[in-house]
């Protein structure tokens, strides 16, 4: 199995000079759900190299045993130094596609036209990818390919304006993720704030927030071997 995860290279929160980037946990839990399952696993970003870390989820609180397990595996640190460019990945290489969150995908992969085109490549090819958190909003310009946005009329989740509001970034970000899904006619599906919340939708699986990483993955990872069954 291999498997490409898309991860920011934005470092900037708005206008704040304050530093963003991806959310450790939504990398390093994942990444351990797939490589514990055997899978391989591509690291990609649009600038390519080693994309920034959100400082504030590497600090005590938001600590986890995985990420403490990523940083001090230095495999999975040398992948991290060298995402290749999103610009030169092929879906046909690939099983699945996730994207991390943080805030950084606000900024380029919601509107990134190589991340678009990548996310619609392996939905026409049949593939179930998931989305978590912030990148959610990653989904605001991919459209079904008779040019309906994706989400219309799915249900999804992603990090909500309660939880937006708790961080104190509502009128940081470009737009919530809460209130552009509804614009685009998807039903936004999400439960008490930092509660682990995850939905499937035919070939899309979405995670609501850092701590609904691991679970969005592990329901990815399912829904591909319930696919892998039903071809064998």
């Amino acid at each position: 199995m291999k498997v490409l995860m898309v991860i920011t290279s934005h470092d900037q929160l708005g206008n704040t000079g304050r530093k963003t980037g991806f959310w450790l946990e939504e990398l390093a839990a994942p990444y351990y759900v797939f490589k514990d399952s055997g899978a391989e696993i591509t690291l990609a970003s649009p600038k390519g190299g080693r994309p920034p870390l959100d400082p504030k989820s590497n600090e005590p609180e938001f600590r986890t045993d995985l990420t403490l397990r990523f940083e001090a595996d230095a495999a999975a640190e040398a992948q991290l130094d060298k995402t290749v460019r999103l610009d030169s990945v092929k879906q046909e290489d690939f099983d699945t596609l996730f994207y991390p969150g943080g805030h950084g995908p606000m900024w380029d992969l919601a509107e990134d036209k190589d991340s678009v085109k990548l996310i619609e490549s392996f939905l026409a090819a049949g593939k179930t990818i998931a989305v978590v958190c912030h990148s959610t909003g990653a989904l605001r310009h991919v459209k079904t390919p008779d040019g309906k946005p994706l989400v219309e009329g799915k249900e999804v989740t992603g990090f909500t304006n309660g939880e937006e509001e708790e961080v104190g970034l509502t009128h940081v970000v470009p737009f919530l993720v809460e209130d552009e899904m509804l614009k685009l006619g998807a039903v936004f599906s999400k439960t008490a704030n930092w509660g682990v919340h995850v939905v499937s939708a035919g070939q899309l699986i979405a995670g609501q927030n850092p701590h609904s990483s691991g679970p969005a993955a592990q329901t990815l990872l399912a829904a591909l071997a319930k696919k892998a069954k039903a071809a064998a």
